[in-house]
């Protein structure tokens, strides 16, 4: 049972998911937690995270760090994407068994799954057919940890957990338009078109230089602005201005909210060990280490809401939110990706953990969250 005086890392403290958890451990009474901060400690350095768990020692370990982007910089990065993944996850999970962690939290993406997958996925349907190509070696990697978390549970005895979020969104999310995910990428595109349509630069200015454009910042002349923007689909016309998305709008995708998935995984850090897992899926109750038998795999948990809306209904539903009254425009000439990523979240239901915060709330809350901070 983790106890609040417990010592608990959370790698990749910072990130949107890191960052989450952290708020989540607080919240309940957890505040004896470690951290790695960059450059001090880098991830993907193994003396480093040895160091780190030698002489911190800590008990649980939540393994959110990763490097994470958008369609398009993962199919841009591949070598960083798959590299560097595979070597922070891979050494962290090494030294959480070398060093008697005593439970692990591993946290993957839904990506892991086939690019045609069956709907609604089901953890078993891993590896099963082909992956989505644009981010294929980040999906492998995320798949080398599922095995990894596997594998040692099963030589070793360790308690480590694999979960599979879907898409996520929220508080500290990225919003370069250069790196982000779909959801922070339209909100912030109809944001700054709203500012655009109504002619106001001061909004336009404060938004670039929080978040900068190719080095492009709110003290760049106004031509320069204008392209900038152009380029990433942010247009003004006549009297009114437009937003430009990749693909037909037509895929079906899921979103979680970043603290409903901090919920779900200290549910889990508090309520769940690989052992229930045995048991409730295999109904193992006598076993031995290393396990050689029954076949036992697909033990990672899928974290989602359980429905999916499409793109071009997500785009409305931000559009609403922003207030922005301009047109859309799908440019049918960039990849679409994969068409429908659902998750089948029996599972994680059935541990007795559910969602709370709805699309429409989490939209409003983040938008809010980033006016406060561009303003």
């Amino acid at each position: 049972m983790m106890e609040q005086k417990s010592k608990i890392y959370v790698a990749g403290n910072t990130g949107l998911v890191g960052s989450a958890i952290v708020r989540k451990l607080h919240e309940d009474g957890y505040n004896n937690l470690v951290y790695t901060p960059y450059p001090e400690y880098d991830l993907i350095n193994q003396s480093q995270v040895e160091d780190f768990f030698k002489s911190k020692r800590p008990e649980y370990v939540v393994l959110a760090a990763a490097k994470v982007g958008g369609i398009v910089a993962n199919n841009t990065y591949r070598a960083q994407f798959i590299y560097e993944n595979i070597m922070i996850q891979s050494n962290i999970i090494h030294c959480a068994y070398k060093y008697d962690v005593k439970k692990l939290l591993f946290l993957g993406s839904s990506c892991i799954y086939p690019k045609l997958c069956k709907q609604p996925i089901a953890e078993e349907y891993l590896l099963t057919d082909t992956l989505e190509y644009t981010n294929e070696p980040y999906a492998i990697a995320k798949i080398a940890g599922i095995k990894t978390v596997e594998s040692y549970n099963l030589q070793y005895g360790t308690n480590f957990i694999a979960v599979m979020p879907t898409n996520l969104y929220g508080y500290n999310d990225n919003f370069d338009l250069e790196k982000s995910h779909v959801l922070p990428a339209i909100l912030r595109k109809m944001h700054l078109a709203k500012a655009l349509m109504n002619e106001n630069w001061d909004t336009i200015r404060q938004d670039l230089n929080k978040y900068p454009i190719e080095k492009v910042t709110g003290e760049s002349d106004m031509n320069c602005i204008l392209d900038i923007l152009h380029k990433y689909g942010i247009i003004r016309t006549n009297k009114t201005a437009e937003v430009k998305l990749w693909g037909t709008g037509t895929p079906k995708r899921e979103f979680l909210h970043a603290n409903d998935l901090a919920d779900a995984c200290v549910f889990i850090m508090k309520n769940l060990n690989f052992t229930d897992i045995l048991l409730k899926e295999y109904n193992i109750t006598d076993y031995s280490y290393p396990m050689t038998t029954p076949e036992i795999k697909n033990t990672h948990i899928n974290i989602g809401i359980g429905k999916d809306l499409t793109i071009l209904q997500l785009a409305e539903m931000i559009k609403n939110t922003v207030g922005f009254e301009g047109n859309i425009e799908w440019d049918t000439n960039k990849p679409d990706g994969t068409p429908q990523k659902l998750l089948n979240v029996e599972k994680i239901n059935g541990y007795g953990w559910k969602p709370k915060i709805t699309m429409q709330e989490g939209i409003a809350k983040i938008y809010q969250n980033y006016i406060l901070y561009t303003n």
